[in-house]
């Protein structure tokens, strides 16, 4: 966590060992703004159970999980979690709906975004897809994601000399945060998130839920019926359930 975080402090409730914010969506865009503002680089996470779970079994991503500026509640299971605990957090804040205000906020501001991530050419598809949503969205670079960790330097040069206050990188959890952590450095962004699949919905590749989807909280299973492949990710969700209800014991 960078020095400058002690300005932001905020209350937090633990989950499993991993520490999460407990703002509302308007509260963490401003938390945002605020990082943006103050040209020091941040790192934000946003939570889900299945990256908790996760952090269980990889040191380096807990480590990262743990020292990350801002983490955000962006799975029903956190919010479930939170209100066991005894700390409730009011709301879900995701990724992908962080990225879109923030593109809004762009157009207004004309903060600089980078989008790195996805498959060949759906950042830059999602990029324009924001463009038109937001006329005036300040979208300066757009990269696909498919490169080995062996080319993170060379790739965070490229991102590095277009300047962006904001950075999202769709690599998947924990891809996106180490290589942000790898590279915070040398990109200096202020604001550094990972959004895992929002390129794909952003692009239009992948449809976001229904409505009912969201409000039955049911978007994991909306996911995986359109890609069985994420079964992997999916089964993470009844062993952070059984952790949390042993972990209360």
């Amino acid at each position: 966590m960078t020095a400058q975080s002690d300005l932001f402090e905020s209350d937090r409730v633990e989950i499993l060992g991993m520490s999460v914010d407990r703002l509302d969506m308007d509260e963490t865009l401003r938390r945002l703004e605020m990082f943006a503002q103050s040209q020091e680089p941040h790192l934000v996470v946003t939570a889900d159970a299945a990256g908790i779970v996760q952090a269980q079994r990889d040191p380096e991503w807990r480590s990262i999980f743990q020292s990350a500026d801002l983490v955000t509640p962006d799975s029903i299971g956190v919010i479930w979690a939170a209100k066991r605990a005894g700390k409730p957090i009011s709301q879900r804040v995701s990724g992908v709906e962080l990225v879109d205000r923030i593109c809004a906020l762009s157009a207004d501001r004309g903060y600089r975004i980078y989008f790195l991530g996805a498959a060949p050419g759906v950042a830059e598809m999602a990029a324009e897809k924001m463009r038109l949503k937001h006329p005036g969205c300040n979208i300066v670079g757009a990269r696909h994601g498919y490169f080995p960790a062996e080319s993170d330097q060379v790739v965070a040069a490229e991102v590095a000399a277009t300047k962006p206050d904001f950075l999202f990188v769709a690599m998947g959890i924990p891809r996106q945060e180490k290589f942000i952590r790898s590279t915070q450095s040398i990109i200096g962004a202020p604001v550094s998130m990972g959004v895992g699949g929002s390129f794909d919905v952003f692009s239009g590749k992948v449809k976001r839920a229904p409505a009912l989807f969201q409000r039955l909280h049911l978007e994991w299973l909306w996911r995986l019926i359109l890609n069985p492949r994420k079964v992997a990710k999916a089964k993470n969700l009844p062993v952070f359930a059984w952790m949390v209800l042993r972990a209360g014991k």
